[in-house]
């Protein structure tokens, strides 16, 4: 008895939430608007009024695509270059390349001049005194100012040459009082030229200057020559009296 009565309680429940679920099949499925155009509700109109009367509902209309590609004509021809436009701004200098692979060795080149400079010079001197004591003497000298390329050999007492050509030479020497100067200034084993004084009261400073056109190998030095006067010339220790010269002029093969 419990149990009807509560079906029968929920039965009536659900009729009250809805009200229209006794009514026939017919007036369910008939369609009312609930607002009409003019805001109250009404009946939906028939399509033929709604396309005519309301135009946001006019059915789309139907644009066919056409694919361009089948309509592309023939390429034309090219037209002519047009001017250049205005140079741009001069950009930022780019990063430093890789160093390219050494290059062949290239053809030898035309010779250069054969001119070349060439220089030969001495200048020696002696402070000790000489007496001659043998008939000839070398003149030796103690005291280097210039010596290039040391072809004057300070122990002989001799210039060799080296470079083949005319030279001047130069010879000072100071006499000494009341005896002969007899010097020869000599080229290998000849005399060249000779500087001479006769004793006196007084001494004095002689010299003799010449040039000479030499070859390779040539020797030039002085030689004391003693005859029966006593030969001497002065110098001392603290001064420089005697003096030997000589440098090149011009090379032989100029």
């Amino acid at each position: 008895m419990g149990a009807f009565l509560f079906m029968l309680s929920v039965l009536v429940l659900l009729a009250g939430a809805w009200p229209d679920l006794g009514q026939s099949k017919q007036s369910a499925q008939k369609c009312v608007r609930c607002c009409s155009p003019a805001g109250s509700p009404g009946a939906v109109p028939a399509p033929s009024n709604r396309m005519s009367n309301y135009p946001s509902w006019v059915m789309p209309r139907l644009q066919p695509t056409i694919d361009i590609t089948i309509l592309k004509g023939e390429k034309g021809e090219s037209g002519e270059k047009g001017q250049s436009g205005v140079s741009g701004k001069e950009g930022i200098p780019g990063q430093r390349g890789y160093r390219g692979r050494k290059g062949q060795k290239g053809q030898i080149g035309l010779p250069g001049n054969s001119c070349k400079h060439v220089y030969e010079a001495f200048s020696v001197g002696r402070k000790k005194v000489l007496h001659s004591s043998d008939y000839f003497q070398d003149v030796t000298f103690d005291t280097e100012f210039v010596n290039l390329y040391k072809h004057f050999n300070m122990f002989t007492g001799r210039f060799s040459c080296y470079v083949a050509g005319i030279y001047f030479f130069n010879l000072n020497v100071h006499t000494w009082n009341f005896k002969e100067t007899y010097l020869h200034l000599m080229r290998n084993d000849q005399e060249a030229a000779i500087l001479y004084t006769q004793p006196s009261d007084r001494s004095i400073m002689q010299s003799q200057s010449l040039m000479l056109d030499l070859e390779e190998g040539d020797e030039v030095w002085v030689r004391m020559f003693k005859r029966e006067r006593e030969n001497a010339i002065y110098s001392e220790e603290s001064d420089i009296y005697i003096t030997f010269n000589g440098h090149l002029i011009k090379p032989a093969e100029d």
